[in-house]
């Protein structure tokens, strides 16, 4: 049965998870597209503490802590030291925002929480005023992919196949979401 984005809920990391993200991290299939753990949750503590702006929530179902998201803003990234190596940044809006999200535990990996999570995500940054929202997975993390498809976002046509090392994805507001 798919998870309802309704069981879906968002707690704002607090020094207090550290531990939790820092094992989650650890995960092979998290490494595998997150990189270092030390590293990322070094780069989580920063958020965390204000010296970022990207905004880190805890992804929780019926309660339960399950996995990781965030956004931060296309805009502070559309300067040189971010656009040398991503040259896609300077053609989207500077008022988009980015998601980005893993499942913590692996046996809680295909069971539809990405999809329902990103759904209930969207529908969050919406209330808040966001417009345009992409995700920009691995173009080999299938399931990522199929995932973020469920959950309404699709290629942004006039940017595909020039960024090899990602898939840009805008949430298109029409697509049929999970319910």
């Amino acid at each position: 049965m798919p998870v309802s984005p309704n069981r879906i809920g968002f707690v704002p990391v607090a020094p207090t998870h550290l531990p939790l993200l820092g094992k989650w991290l650890a995960e092979p299939h998290m490494q595998e597209w997150w990189g270092d753990p030390e590293k990322e949750l070094g780069f989580i503590q920063d958020m965390v503490e204000g010296r970022d702006s990207t905004r880190p929530f805890l992804i929780v179902l019926e309660g339960k802590p399950v996995g990781y998201i965030q956004y931060w803003f296309i805009g502070d990234h559309q300067n040189e030291t971010w656009v040398k190596d991503h040259p896609w940044l300077m053609e989207l809006p500077s008022d988009t925002v980015g998601v980005d999200l893993s499942i913590g535990q692996p046996n809680q990996l295909s069971k539809g929480i990405g999809s329902a999570a990103l759904a209930a995500f969207v529908t969050m940054l919406r209330s808040k005023g966001h417009d345009s929202i992409i995700i920009d997975p691995d173009p080999g993390n299938g399931r990522a992919v199929r995932a973020y498809a469920k959950a309404g976002f699709r290629p942004v046509p006039h940017l595909e196949g020039r960024t090899a090392d990602v898939l840009i994805m805008r949430h298109d507001p029409h697509a049929n979401e999970l319910s």
